[in-house]
């Protein structure tokens, strides 16, 4: 399978420096969303998965520490890196206690803020092709593979061993094809017709849990396997 791109939301709500950011992080192989106020970049957090966030403190609407707030009760274990205009000793500490693994001050080197998000990243998970990531963010859902569950609002759903591990195969193939081969080997040991059959069942629960966000859909991809789209 391709190792899946870094996926990336950058709020900046300077239009130059955005999209100079954007482009140069897309050109070193990021997935990147670009929002220009806090508001629409929480709406964006709700409906997509991201690896790091990156958020300008002084946004309309919605600042970057209100969105941090916002993004962390999601998940908390959700990298942030801020960068602001502000050097004020009193921001870098109201950063760093909302979450913040890092703090950048404008003007600064774009070539250091992918230092930075590179060093973030190696922190926070130990394989960037996300093999060693166990917390995803499933459109207006939380998956933890590690707990085994699925929670919706107030409401956490315990999966089996066999439900979580192919959902998190599904996370990690976001957007992308699940050999359904390699799952079968991989979750069921064999692909054997038995197993391929009890597999059909365990994707038609997983939509079933995963019915309330309209946005999420797990697609069958004859004869190849399957694909999660959100």
């Amino acid at each position: 399978m391709n190792q899946r791109k870094i996926r990336v939301m950058l709020a900046e709500d300077d239009e130059n420096l955005g999209f100079l950011l954007k482009e140069y992080l897309q050109a070193k192989e990021y997935d990147v969303d670009l929002y220009k106020d806090g508001e629409k970049a929480y709406k964006g957090f709700q409906n997509n998965y991201y690896d790091i966030c990156i958020l300008d403190v002084m946004m309309p609407i919605k600042d970057g520490f209100t969105l941090a707030k916002e993004i962390k009760m999601v998940n908390p274990n959700m990298p942030i890196l801020f960068l602001t205009a502000k050097s004020m000793k009193e921001d870098v500490i109201e950063g760093f206690a909302l979450g913040a693994d890092d703090y950048m001050t404008k003007p600064f080197s774009i070539e250091e803020l992918l230092m930075r998000v590179e060093a973030i990243l190696r922190r926070t998970r130990k394989d960037l092709s996300g093999a060693e990531q166990t917390l995803f963010q499933i459109g207006k859902y939380v998956f933890d593979s590690v707990k085994q569950t699925l929670t919706y609002e107030n409401d956490v759903r315990k999966l089996t061993t066999k439900e979580s591990e192919l959902l998190k195969y599904l996370c990690l193939n976001r957007n992308s094809l699940l050999d359904r081969n390699f799952a079968l080997k991989t979750i069921w040991a064999d692909d054997s017709y038995f197993n391929a059959r009890s597999m059909d069942v365990y994707i038609t629960k997983l939509r079933k849990y995963l019915a309330n966000d309209p946005s999420i859909e797990i697609i069958n991809v004859r004869g190849k396997g399957f694909k999660m789209i959100y």
